[in-house]
């Protein structure tokens, strides 16, 4: 028989490397509602400028407005458009890009989303052709839109991780034909009301409100401002709010942010200038007053104030991408911390996929479904969770006996330890 093989010599299981895995990657959900708090946190996260936040948002949505018509493009890609241009916005500092560009990247992706195929070369030929005259008209083949091109898909990457590649946008003015046909209200107060929501898009609202909601304040709106059948809307014959899911409270807030971009920015709108600017100041009133009566309503949904410390708002601002040029910062009370707590997701072609620990080794994954999100982080941090066990053991330790230098000590006492010899020696010989 031949002898058997020798045994392997198997390394014990203490001593072997413990294998490391992948990076469990970053989850991030989209967001199809906001708060207004969260809005103006976010705000406040960017540093951004009021005045030109104002400014940017205005030109950036008329901008979207012009080229639609010019390119006659139907009323859903304008307000994708405008959705994604929000969103982007409240993501990304205004001082790494241009308006104009952030604008053709929102139209861009709103014309892919909505099947209205339109390239980024003909959204930019035509928005020059809107500005000049006929003479100075040129084709989307130009050479002058090379580099613009480029830099407008640069940024479509960055609008779609800005919306968490959400593509479920909401189409309000369905819902306001079918609620002006419920209500039996005139068609010139619908038609006013259509306009009227094309207005909103210049505001944060449609981040922030349904479809009935809108609806429901701009048919509203409209009839405070035609000054006729009020009651259809808002009455006795009015459609019920539960049957299309919405509250008081929700419309009240999207009739004030209308009021309040009509009373600043008249001029910016498509009916704002076709009404006395008093006209709106009164119905603003008139609306602040039904705010006072009513203890269930008030001007924003769903407020809280933030945690104190040391007396004042603790505002800690919430997480947003941040583009390739600009650090990841975070503010609390204004103030700048470090960056490594701020983390974000940059673009495929930045370098690294962001700033401190969100993106810097791992993936970073987006979903629509939030509960699928937890139970996923649930089931994935069983596996990277460290525990710890803690064990209690009696040692006898022994006590170490200090020496004394007896020497040590008559050397710095010699001068006590002589006088008192001499004073012996000398009381003897007494």
């Amino acid at each position: 028989m031949a002898p058997a093989p020798p045994a392997p010599n198997v390394t014990p299981a203490s001593n072997a490397t413990a294998l490391i895995g992948p990076h469990p990657s970053y989850i991030q959900v989209a967001k199809p509602y906001l708060f207004q708090q969260q809005l103006q946190n976010q705000l406040i996260t960017l540093g951004a400028n009021p005045t030109r936040e104002d400014n940017f948002r205005l030109q950036g949505v008329q901008w979207i407005n012009d080229v639609r018509i010019a390119l006659q493009l139907p009323v859903r890609t304008f307000c994708t458009a405008c959705v994604y241009y929000h969103k982007f916005r409240l993501a990304h500092k205004d001082t790494e890009y241009q308006f104009q560009d952030a604008a053709a990247a929102a139209l861009l992706t709103a014309c892919k989303i909505e099947d209205t195929l339109k390239k980024s070369k003909e959204i930019l030929c035509a928005a020059h052709n809107v500005k000049h005259s006929i003479a100075e008209h040129l084709s989307p083949d130009d050479i002058a839109f090379e580099n613009q091109s480029k830099m407008v898909i640069g940024l479509e990457r960055l609008m779609l991780e800005a919306s968490g590649f959400d593509f479920r946008v909401r189409f309000p003015h369905k819902h306001i034909i079918k609620l002006a046909k419920d209500s039996k209200v005139d068609s010139d107060v619908a038609r006013t009301a259509y306009n009227i929501m094309l207005d909103l898009y210049r505001t944060f609202a449609p981040l922030k409100q349904s479809c009935a909601a809108m609806s429901f304040a701009c048919i509203e709106l409209a009839t405070l401002l035609l000054e006729k059948q009020e009651n259809r809307i808002h009455g006795e014959r009015q459609p019920s709010y539960r049957k299309w899911h919405t509250k008081r409270a929700e419309v009240m807030e999207t009739i004030l942010d209308l009021l309040e971009h009509y009373t600043h920015f008249q001029k910016s709108s498509a009916i704002g200038s076709s009404y006395p600017i008093d006209t709106f100041i009164n119905i603003r009133i008139r609306i602040n007053k039904e705010l006072e009566h009513e203890f269930d309503l008030a001007r924003y949904t769903e407020q809280y104030e933030a945690p104190k410390i040391n007396g004042k708002l603790n505002i800690i601002t919430p997480k947003t991408p941040v583009t390739p040029a600009s650090p990841s910062d975070l503010r609390i009370n204004g103030k700048d911390i470090a960056a490594s707590a701020a983390v974000s997701p940059r673009s495929a072609g930045s370098g690294k996929r962001g700033i401190g620990a969100r993106g810097q080794e791992g993936t970073v994954r987006f979903m629509l479904d939030g509960e699928e999100a937890k139970r996923e982080k649930a089931a994935v941090d069983e596996y990277y969770n460290v525990e710890y066990e803690e064990y209690e053991e009696e040692v006898e330790e022994t006590i170490k006996v200090e020496r004394v230098d007896h020497h040590h000590n008559r050397h710095h006492n010699g001068h006590d330890e002589r006088y008192r010899r001499g004073h012996f020696n000398k009381r003897g010989r007494r």
